[in-house]
């Protein structure tokens, strides 16, 4: 069955995933310490086991899983946190849940990919930031989130029989979250099937301070089931899955999540080819039917947002070894985004007599095509170089504002808008050329320098380009960035491109690992903000807020990374290690020097590890700097620097592992550098201004699984 799975594999997972992983993010291994179960070795090849009760991560979000693993997150929802990689965060970022590509369908990014997936369901995640490889995905420049859960598990026998099952629950205390998951599989020789599922449910959390956090909490469940096929030499696997959000609550953004419904369905063709190649063929399909209100009264007000999302794509991916030393990966990939938007009237209010239609059949079409080589270059060298081509389409019908006639007796811009935006042809064709070069040495047996290069394309996506309302309450509801202010839509955007640097040392001794990497990132035509109004809803300064509409710019992202891990005893008491990261990351215009928006200030961690058979410790400090480098455009707010204490202890007992944790053991108040602003508490009282949103207070945390 070893075999099997060898070959089953997807073409993805090979070497270049492993060097890439290394050259982006810094995080290095020889290949020997991926055995052990330290933090640093998990990190190069990101691998949990959603499956399995050694995996303490089961419960909740996938962004969990991950949040630990170098990547960071701008805050959202409880469970919609946008990803961060090298300072850049959302689109581009590709974010590939089993292979497919789905589309956050909300004008606040309220629903990204990686909601819809949660933690249990995990069985794989890679994160190649900066300089990925062509054939982990396209449209991106800041790198490839892959998590996958679609890994069928067989079994012995001729007929099917229980194959293996785990329930957990979990409890946090500062938001009094109730967390539960459960997977189950059945499986003969030739036939898997499986179900999994989870369910959350949390309360607004408190700060440091013991106030409520308002507006911060969410109902979420996640299901699904997968059935698979295989002889010996291939494997057929459909998965069906089902999310559904009643409400979520978006602290920094001006709407909540009121429901979110999706149905997504794939299926995936894996053949063994002669000369130990591969072939594999995915199928796609995700829709949404998302819902934007208010159900709090944490944060009140009446107004529904009504969006359809379907994606549908396929991949094809060959695996090619040409001869002994190299390999040939090649594919050919199509992706569909279709979408509407529509604000629905609301009857004897300025939002009315008509719907406002936002995107009217919008539509975002890809097609690509990419080659890449391996190549064994000496027993010294290894070689990864590629080339992508996407052909990008985007298009959208004609809108509508909520009424044509003047407002108050003051002109309507949106109408005005609308007009303008229905006159225009909206079209638009992008073509992205993506190249990428991959270098590893092996300096010695426990040494290896790494480095990558990288031509990396992004293509607007539709709200940057047709976003068109005008107004004050339009442009609010546009914007994924937490920050109060109005987005405008520009029908010209150019795509994105950038060329990335990068280069890494690493050593793996008896003792001691270490890495240490650096890179930079120029991007021509970054999508960016200009500021095109303002407006401000008090009588105070403090409630200013712009409005902006996207533009192309120049921009520079850089930084380093550095992680070290020391094990200074292993005796009868078990064995002890120090864990210890620096990561430093700027970013700016290149017109004036002006830091970009978001970026998160210097960070370091220190972490006592202790192992003594199943029982497991750590006592890990974590401090971060002042966040002074601001977005001005976007009136961004500094944040102070804060330190936070957390503790983790976890014993596993023949089938039931039990965790407890004390986050923010001293119960720090702290602003949260990538929050965004609160919005929900400037609605209950704006004398204060537009106030960062608060990190959590100290939390209890109990969880346990149990395998059957």
């Amino acid at each position: 069955m070893a075999a099997n799975s060898a070959y089953l594999s997807h073409p993805f997972k090979t070497s270049v995933i492993s060097s890439s992983l290394a050259i982006a993010m810094g995080l290095s291994l020889a290949p020997q310490a991926m055995a052990d179960d330290s933090e640093l070795a998990n990190i190069e090849r990101l691998e949990v086991h959603g499956q399995q009760t050694e995996n303490r991560n089961t419960l909740g979000s996938a962004e969990n899983l991950l949040k630990g693993q170098g990547v960071d997150f701008s805050e959202a929802g409880g469970v919609s946190a946008l990803p961060i990689l090298n300072g850049m965060m959302g689109d581009r970022i590709k974010v590939l849940v089993d292979g497919a590509d789905i589309t956050a369908s909300c004008a606040n990014q309220m629903n990204p990919p990686l909601s819809y997936i949660s933690a249990n369901q995990v069985t794989t995640a890679e994160v190649i930031a900066g300089v990925s490889p062509v054939s982990a995905g396209g449209d991106n420049i800041a790198g490839v989130i892959k998590v996958s859960s679609l890994n069928p598990k067989f079994g012995e026998s001729d007929s099917i029989k229980w194959n293996s099952g785990d329930i957990s629950t979990g409890y946090r205390s500062v938001s009094d979250t109730l967390l539960l998951s459960t997977n189950a599989t059945v499986a003969s020789k030739n036939i898997s099937l499986s179900y999994q599922g989870a369910y959350e449910d949390a309360n607004s959390y408190k700060d440091g301070n013991g106030d409520k956090v308002i507006d911060t909490l969410y109902r979420a469940q996640n299901h699904a089931l997968t059935a698979a096929w295989r002889d010996e030499t291939q494997q057929v696997a459909i998965k069906l899955t089902h999310q559904n959000i009643p409400f979520q609550g978006f602290a920094n953004q001006y709407m909540d999540m009121t429901d979110n419904k999706s149905y997504g369905a794939l299926a995936r063709y894996q053949l063994k080819l002669d000369d130990d190649g591969e072939f594999s063929a995915q199928f796609n399909w995700h829709g949404v039917k998302h819902e934007m209100g208010f159900f709090t009264p944490e944060k009140t007000g009446k107004m529904p947002m009504n969006t359809e999302g379907d994606d549908y794509s396929y991949q094809l991916h060959w695996r090619l070894p040409m001869g002994d030393d190299s390999t040939l990966l090649i594919g050919q990939e199509f992706y569909s985004y279709q979408l509407d938007d529509v604000w629905p009237a609301v009857p004897g209010t300025m939002m009315a007599p008509n719907d406002y239609i936002n995107i009217n059949d919008g539509e975002r079409r890809r097609a690509a095509i990419y080659g890449e080589w391996q190549q064994d270059l000496s027993s010294s060298w290894w070689l990864s170089a590629g080339v992508r081509f996407e052909y990008v389409t985007t298009n959208t019908g004609e809108v509508q504002a909520y009424s044509d006639m003047p407002m108050m007796g003051m002109p309507n811009m949106d109408a005005a808008a609308a007009q303008a935006f229905n006159e225009m042809d909206r079209e638009r064709n992008d073509d992205l050329i993506d190249a990428t070069l991959l270098a590893r040495y092996q300096l010695s047996a426990n040494q290896q320098l790494e480095f990558g290069l990288a031509r990396k394309n992004r293509a607007p996506n539709l709200y940057e380009r047709y976003s068109w309302g005008r107004g004050t309450m339009a442009t609010t509801m546009i914007g994924w960035y937490g920050d109060g202010n109005g987005y405008v839509g520009n029908p010209d955007l150019k795509p994105e491109t950038a060329h990335t640097l990068s280069a890494a040392y690493k050593y793996n001794g008896d003792s001691w690992q270490v890495s240490t990497t650096a890179w930079y990132t120029a991007v021509t035509d970054y999508i960016d903000a200009e500021v095109i109004g303002s407006f401000n809803r008090t009588s105070s300064a403090d409630g200013k807020r712009n409005i902006l509409q996207f533009t192309n710019l120049d921009a520079n992202l850089y930084g380093a990374r550095f992680n070290a891990l020391y094990q200074f005893a292993e005796t009868s008491t078990g064995k002890w290690q120090v864990l210890g990261k620096v990561n430093v990351t700027r970013g700016e215009r290149d017109e004036g020097n002006e830091p970009l928006y978001q970026i998160k200030p210097l960070q370091t961690e220190l972490a006592l590890q202790h192992q003594l058979g199943n029982w497991e410790n750590s006592l890990s400090w974590q401090w971060v700097a002042t966040k002074d480098r601001v977005d001005d455009r976007r009136l961004e707010n500094e944040t102070d620097s804060y330190s936070l204490l957390n503790l983790n202890s976890s014993m596993k007992w023949q089938d039931l592992t039990v965790t407890f944790a004390v986050n923010n053991l001293f119960d720090s108040y702290y602003e949260l550098p990538l929050g965004g602003v609160s919005v929900a508490e400037f609605k209950a009282d704006n004398t204060n201004g537009f106030k960062q949103i608060a990190g959590a207070g100290r939390s209890f945390e109990l969880s346990a699984s149990y395998a059957f």
